[in-house]
């Protein structure tokens, strides 16, 4: 077997939490390597969000899994040719795709923001999300949007 799937590597749980989801976030978040950077940009994150939250019977952690969930798509919409038109075709999203790109999401529109640090940008980017606003929140609502109104292609699934 050549073309066969590739395993999936098991992800060391981060030491805070030990939670192997804040590990997968936290990869995401990385650049050129820099794990510990990103841990603390992580960690920091959080501290933001446990100062400015609201309500108090949630940790920050439990609002940063909220935020996570309202960014995550239940549809697509993939390209697909048939007969030299190219379609757009509404499709479920598997779960773990769901929580990768709930997480590049949340991850790229923090990066957009402006505020002064990587930490605060993505505190504030989380509060946004865990309450069903923000940028990221917007993009999943448009995805579905899209999904929606592309309802009528959805016989050409393959």
């Amino acid at each position: 077997m050549r073309k066969r799937q590739a395993k999936k590597r098991p992800l060391l749980p981060d030491p805070k939490f030990n939670d192997q989801l804040v590990t997968r976030f936290v990869n995401m978040m990385m650049w050129d390597g820099k794990k510990s950077v990103a841990f603390k940009v992580f960690y920091d994150a959080i501290a933001i969000v446990e100062e400015k939250k609201q309500d108090d019977e949630k940790t920050a952690l439990e609002l940063w899994k909220d935020a996570l969930s309202n960014v995550m798509p239940h549809v697509e919409v993939r390209s697909r040719r048939v007969g030299g038109a190219t379609f757009q075709i509404p499709m479920q999203i598997r779960p773990d795709r769901k929580v990768s790109t709930a997480m590049k999401w949340l991850i790229s529109y923090a990066r957009k923001r402006n505020e002064k640090s990587m930490a605060q940008k993505l505190a504030a980017e989380v509060l946004a999300a865990a309450k069903e606003e923000g940028a990221a929140v917007k993009k999943r609502v448009d995805t579905h949007k899209m999904a929606e109104a592309n309802k009528a292609f959805s016989h050409f699934r393959f």
